[in-house]
């Protein structure tokens, strides 16, 4: 991807900065030809035809209030121009349903012919002499309901007013002026034509806040709020809640409030016809109760039929399982009677024109394979694994099928191998590669994503519904960071929207590796010997704390309410578990090594695990309680897929204070569990130029008392610092850590030993070895350059890449993955590579060692072939020979998992060792090939016989030329 492609995605996003990705058609300062339309005192005037459709009355009914809270001037709403003089006026209507914009067409004061007969479009424009006595208005003119209800929340949205003003307690920008540029704006159809969230997993914390905010189900008062919500996300499709929730008989008002504001109203996977899951005959068996199923659908037909619906067609078993006696056969016979209903009770002969889906999910899949035949005007609704993985897509001879397809993806999930829904644990730069390639595959008709209790996944929400509504604005890997500076200059402000967004990239990459619940699998993930990983994630989680925490501080107290509800808050908690479990790991290591600050981290990890209950109460004691239960969700303690009844601390140990009989004080060294004196002297891990991390020492305390101690190298150009210390406990620093540094200008040239005393006051001196090798790279060298057995590189760092047939190229997805980024084969038309026509990206390293059977660790996403024919696939191999080609997804049956899959979803990725021969010392050049669009690699480890065990693998090498 060029600079400028780069620049002008940026610049869109600046300069459009509170309606995000859309083109603006308002202005906050005086323009030429501008028609003031708000402004402090200045009232706008909405006029709405009283014959068009009920929900865009009730959208300009919002808009007229946005106004009074960005102006402190609240519009009125009218429904005739007779009478009207020059002011702030703002006409809106539906074409075919207002007279007075059929009226204005017909005069050709405004041009309908972009949107008429479109999806979900509208125009905007000034428009001279409107009516008698009106110079200049500001015309929306809609293709359809939602067309005209999305044109009105994009004013709200320009002026100020955040789709989240309620959700997410988003205070209203102020303004003193208002204007509509002279300009024309058309906007539609969106990129997926049904696009919509799924509540699902609600209890506890969504059931317990509705129950306390509503009352004991979910009313139509409750879903006004999350339907408004939608509409202005430019969202159209629902699926209401279903564990907790029988959406059409709650509240009676729920169905018919559902068509008038605009929503198209679905259920899930498992719940047919407009049927709620709580509403199941029992027992529900197509075998053996097939008259009573049968008239439970007809029932769900004749009760919805008057209203917008996209009909749920097939069967699974009872609860969200597979059935015991459904096959291909009877999910055949079961859809026919389905649409046999449809067509005689909505008095239509032909169904196509009849919004239906079928979700491919979980055993469903099986069906399919088995040979299934879906009506071609049903839309196949593909599904993820539940962990944001997409399994299968449009293949070529599916493409143009009259229902088209779709994705149910997830950003909540309750299952195998582990539940996800207390917060935000999307990585959006993932969300966008998954999603770019279903629409590039035209899995375009319907988008739904399940968002748990919605509350805590604002932000990935507001990603999602933005890239379904017009994707056109993503198409480039590198469309995320603007978009989240957008996204965080809109609800929060300028002043930190840059800092927000890096902020989030982080989070993304910290919380991709591996879910809160997932975090006390044994064996621990991270390692507490190998690379300092366990202490480096720490570090890592308090430095974006410490970010957080200095943004919040720069707002106003409004604005820091929404800011700790997306940003500080997810943060804050996330910590909190990773200290818990991390200190909790590093407790029982050190343990094993007699360290006294054992009981250190003892204590950190109850002190910690306490902080948790104190931010969830900080955040239900937010505005009076107004989110109350929202984060009711238990997090820690889960020994299994399923939630445990509370939550729990993970075990600590503590040990005595007597010191052990090799001394009071104890020494240890990266990459080793030894304890010293006691155990043999470790050996510290060599050093070079290149070292990417530091050389430490870890001194400490294996008793009660105080204990002075002095370092001192065997040669003056190795240092420590600090070079002298005390030791005590339990008062005072139980724990030391002396750096190393080295003056590589006065150590000897090429390999040399040095050793490193540690010698106590009183007691046993401690004698460490350390291995220095002062070697340079070429001074024209451009690439990563080895230490210590190995290099570990990361994908935006190439030194060079070449193109492939079809336009192909590699390209950068920042912040993917774990670490820092990815690379994949864009555009996805270009279609299967062979080595000899795919694109190729060149990392250089140079060596210092040597080895006879060198491997290169592909780190990949989970990822599955959503083209089962044409598999995700690439090519390595190191300098000029033959290439290997992988093909690192093992194929499965469809709806089932292939080998791998849990320890890759655990792991947040896939890792791939492939031999690449022989390594001498000097220049070396890995080419990787991506052979499949799709594929995306987001890290690589070449291990020349040094790589250490650990579960990020080695911190990134140090480069040189870039």
């Amino acid at each position: 991807m060029n600079h400028l492609t780069t620049f002008a995605i940026v610049l869109l996003y600046v300069i459009h900065a509170l309606a995000i990705g859309q083109p603006e058609s308002l202005s906050f300062t005086d323009t030429s030809g501008a028609l003031k339309i708000g402004g402090a005192g200045l009232e706008p005037t909405i006029v709405i035809d009283s014959n068009d459709w009920p929900g865009v009355s009730r959208a300009g009914k919002d808009v007229a209030n946005d106004f009074g809270l960005v102006t402190g001037s609240k519009g009125k709403l009218i429904t005739s121009l007779n009478g009207l003089s020059n002011g702030s006026i703002i006409i809106a209507g539906t074409i075919g349903k207002s007279s007075i914009i059929d009226g204005l067409v017909s005069a050709g004061k405004i041009d309908a012919s972009a949107i008429r007969g479109q999806w979900e479009s509208f125009t905007s424009t000034l428009v001279s002499n409107p009516a008698n006595g009106v110079d200049s208005a500001l015309v929306l003119a809609g293709s359809d309901k939602r067309g005209t209800i999305y044109a009105l929340y994009d004013i709200s949205e320009q002026i100020g007013v955040s789709p989240w003003y309620w959700w997410a307690d988003v205070p209203p920008k102020q303004r003193t002026t208002i204007y509509a540029l002279p300009t024309t704006k058309t906007q539609g159809p969106p990129s997926i034509k049904y696009r919509g969230i799924f509540l699902n997993d609600e209890s506890p914390s969504l059931s317990n806040w509705v129950h306390a905010t509503y009352g004991q189900v979910y009313d139509s008062r409750f879903h006004a709020k999350v339907f408004e919500l939608l509409l202005r996300l430019r969202a159209n499709y629902f699926w209401p809640a279903m564990w907790s929730s029988k959406f059409y008989v709650d509240d009676s008002k729920n169905g018919p409030l559902a068509d008038e504001m605009g929503i198209v109203m679905g259920t899930s996977h498992t719940e047919p016809i407009a049927r709620a899951d709580k509403e199941k005959v029992k027992p529900w068996d197509w075998k053996s109760n097939q008259n009573n199923l049968k008239k439970y659908m007809q029932d769900g037909a004749t009760r919805a039929k008057k209203w917008e619906t996209l009909w749920t067609m097939g069967m699974r078993g009872d609860g969200d399982t597979a059935s015991p006696t459904l096959d291909a056969k009877s999910i055949v016979d079961v859809i026919n009677y389905q649409q046999g209903i449809l067509k005689s009770t909505l008095g239509v002969t032909n169904l196509s024109t009849v919004p239906q889906m079928w979700c491919v999910y979980k055993e469903v899949g099986g069906y399919y394979q088995a040979g299934i035949k879906i009506p071609d005007d049903i839309t196949i609704l593909w599904s993820d694994d539940n962990s944001g993985n997409i399994q299968r897509l449009p293949i070529p001879s599916e493409v143009n099928r009259v229902g088209n397809a779709g994705v149910y993806y997830h950003f909540d999930y309750v299952g195998d191998p582990r539940n996800y829904k207390w917060i935000n644990t999307i990585q959006l730069s993932k969300t966008w590669q998954q999603m770019h390639l279903a629409w590039q595959k035209k899995a375009t008709n319907i988008w739904i994503v399940n968002v748990g209790d919605l509350k805590p996944l604002e932000l990935p929400i507001s990603h999602f519904l933005d890239m379904a509504y017009d994707m056109s604005k993503f198409t480039s890997p590198a469309s995320t960071d603007p978009w989240l500076r957008a996204w965080a200059n809109r609800e929060f402000g300028g002043s930190v929207a840059e800092g927000t967004a890096e902020t989030m990239a982080t989070y993304g990459r910290l919380i991709i590796r591996r879910k809160y619940e997932l975090l006390n699998l044994n064996p621990f993930m991270l390692s507490t010997t190998n690379y300092d990983e366990a202490e480096n994630v720490l570090k890592e989680w308090a430095a974006l704390q410490n970010k957080a925490q200095g943004l919040y501080d720069k707002l106003d107290t409004n604005t820091q309410v929404a800011f700790f509800e997306m940003v500080l808050h997810p943060i804050m908690a996330g910590r909190v578990v990773q200290q818990v479990y991390i200190n909790a790991a590093r407790n029982k290591a050190y343990a094993a090594q007699k360290r006294m600050s054992t009981n250190t981290l003892a204590n950190d990890v109850k002190s910690t695990y306490a902080q948790d209950a104190v931010i969830q109460k900080r955040y239900h004691s937010l505005l009076n309680g107004k989110w109350n239960h929202m984060m009711d969700q238990i997090h820690f303690g889960y020994n299994n897929w399923q939630d445990p009844s509370s939550n729990s601390m993970p075990s600590v140990q503590t040990i005595g204070t007597t010191a052990p009989s090799g001394g009071q004080l104890g020494v240890s060294v990266q990459n080793s569990a030894a304890s010293t004196p006691g155990d043999a002297a470790p050996t510290i891990p060599s050093m070079d130029p290149y070292t990417p991390e530091n050389r430490t020492i870890d001194i400490y305390a294996r008793g009660s008392g105080s204990m002075d101690f002095t370092i001192t190298p065997s040669v003056e150009y190795v240092k420590l610092s600090p070079a002298s210390g005390t030791v005590s406990y339990p008062s005072g620093t139980s724990d030391v850590k002396a750096t190393i540094s080295v003056d590589w200008s006065a150590a000897p040239t090429g390999s040399s030993t040095a050793s490193i005393s540690i010698k106590p006051k009183t007691g046993t001196e401690v004698k460490l070895s350390l291995s220095l090798n002062n070697v340079a790279v070429p001074a024209e060298f451009k690439g990563y350059v080895e230490s210590n057995g190995g290099v570990a590189m990361e994908m935006q760092y190439f030194t060079s890449r070449t193109g492939g047939s079809g336009d192909s190229n590699v390209e950068v997805i920042p912040n993917y993955g774990r670490t820092d980024s990815g690379i994949t084969l864009l555009p996805i038309s270009a279609g299967t590579q062979s080595v000899s026509t795919a694109p190729k990206a060149v990392y250089s390293f140079y060596a210092f060692s040597s080895s006879s059977n060198a491997k290169v660790s592909v780190y990949l996403p989970p990822s599955f072939n959503v083209n089962p024919s044409t598999p995700l696939k690439y090519a390595v191999a190191l300098d000029g020979a033959t290439p290997t080609t992988v093909s690192p997804i093992p194929s499965s049956t469809l709806g089932a998992m292939p080998n791998g899959w849990s320890d890759s979803v655990i792991s947040g990725a896939k890792v791939v060792s492939t031999n690449i021969g022989k390594v001498e010392p000097g220049k070396h050049e890995l080419s990787v090939w991506l052979l499949e669009p799709g594929t995306v690699i987001h890290r690589l480890v070449v291990d020349l016989g040094g790589v250490k065990s650990s579960y990020l693998g080695p911190p990134e090498s140090t480069k040189v030329g870039f």
